[in-house]
C-alpha cells in the first residue's frame, strides 16, 4: 500500500515504529542488531568484527586468504574458488562418487554464499551508495574512490536522477530534504567508470537468489538494517512521481539459505529472516543494482 502526505505531513511524523536499531544503516552512529552473525551461519551466535579504517586516499582493501570468519580481515577483495561450505554439507554423494547439489524447484542451491566483500564503515552520513558502490565494484575489479564517487553524482530533489541534498544531512528524511539517490543515478556514474551495472526494480527473490549462485553479490535498497517502512509517493519538481520512504538505506547481499538472506552492512555482516528481508526491500519496490554482463 502507497500512502500519499505532502512534505510537511511528513515533517511531522514520528516514526515510532523505527527503534534505536535501525541507526545502524545510514547513520554514522551503528548499533548491531541481534540478527548479527559470524561466518559460521550459526543464527544464535554473535558475531565479532573487527571494522577497517576508511583511508583519505583511495581506498585499498585486505587481500587476505579466503577464510571462512567474521573477521574483515580474513575476507578476500576477489572471487574465490573456494567451495560453498553450506553447499558442501547439504551434498549428496550418488555411486560412482559423483556429488550431487541439493536445488530448489527452479535449480538453483538451497544455500550459497559469496566470500570476498570486506565491506567498510561508509564516510559521508548520507554515503551509503559510493561506500556500497566501491566495495560493490572492489569485487569485480574495479577501484572506485568512495569520495569522488560522492561528487560526481549529479544533484536533484528527484532520487531516480541525482542526489537528494547534502551528503553530510542528518539521515531518516526524505524528498525534498535530504535523502539520498536511488538505484539509475548509481549505475549511470558506474557506466562512466566503465563498471557494467544495471538498475532494476520489482526484482524477485528468484532473481535475487540467481545472483547470488553465480558469485554476484547484489546491492539492494531497503530501510536501515533491513526493518520495516512507509512508502509515500513525491513528486518532484520536474513532475515525477517518485516512491520515496525514510531512512532509506543500501546494503550489499552476499548469501542466502532456505531461511535467511546474508548482507553486509557498513562493514559488518547480519543474517534475516528471507521474510524480514523481503518486507524491507519491498518498501522501495525491490530496487537494486546488479552486475551487467
Amino acid at each position: 500500500m502507497v500512502f500519499s502526505v505532502s512534505k510537511h505531513t511528513l515533517a511531522s511524523i514520528g516514526f515510532s515504529a523505527v527503534y534505536l536499531f535501525i541507526l545502524s544503516g545510514c547513520s554514522s552512529l551503528t548499533v548491531v542488531s541481534a540478527n548479527a552473525v559470524t561466518e559460521t551461519m550459526t543464527p544464535e551466535a554473535t558475531a565479532t568484527y573487527t571494522t577497517s579504517p576508511l583511508p583519505t586516499e583511495t581506498p585499498k582493501l585486505p587481500t587476505a586468504s579466503p577464510v571462512i570468519e567474521a573477521t574483515l580481515s580474513a575476507l578476500t577483495l576477489t572471487s574465490t574458488e573456494t567451495p560453498d561450505p553450506m553447499t558442501i554439507a547439504n551434498s549428496i554423494s550418488e555411486p560412482g562418487g559423483k556429488t550431487v547439489v541439493p536445488t530448489d524447484e527452479n535449480g538453483l542451491p538451497l544455500s550459497h554464499y559469496v566470500y570476498g566483500i570486506a565491506g567498510h564503515k561508509q564516510y559521508f552520513k548520507l554515503g551509503c551508495e559510493a561506500a556500497v558502490t566501491h566495495d560493490w565494484a572492489w569485487f569485480f575489479g574495479y577501484d572506485i574512490n568512495e569520495f569522488e564517487f560522492q561528487n560526481r553524482l549529479p544533484l536533484s530533489d528527484n532520487p531516480e536522477v541525482g542526489f537528494v541534498g547534502s551528503a553530510n544531512s542528518k539521515w531518516g528524511q526524505a524528498p525534498p530534504y535530504a535523502y539520498g539517490v536511488h538505484a539509475a543515478p548509481v549505475a549511470q556514474l558506474l557506466h562512466e567508470y566503465g563498471v557494467p551495472a544495471i538498475a532494476v526494480k520489482e526484482m524477485s527473490l528468484t532473481g535475487l537468489k540467481q545472483q547470488i549462485a553465480a558469485d554476484r553479490p547484489v546491492i539492494a535498497w531497503v530501510i536501515g538494517n533491513v526493518v520495516g517502512g512507509i512508502p509515500y509517493e513525491y513528486t518532484a519538481k520536474d513532475g515525477q512521481k517518485v516512491i520515496v520512504a525514510a531512512y532509506e538505506h543500501v546494503i550489499i547481499v552476499t548469501g542466502y539459505s532456505e531461511t535467511h538472506i546474508r548482507y553486509n552492512n557498513n562493514g559488518k555482516y547480519f543474517e534475516a529472516p528471507t521474510e524480514v528481508f523481503m518486507n524491507s526491500w519491498k518498501v522501495l519496490g525491490n530496487m537494486a543494482l546488479i552486475a551487467g554482463n
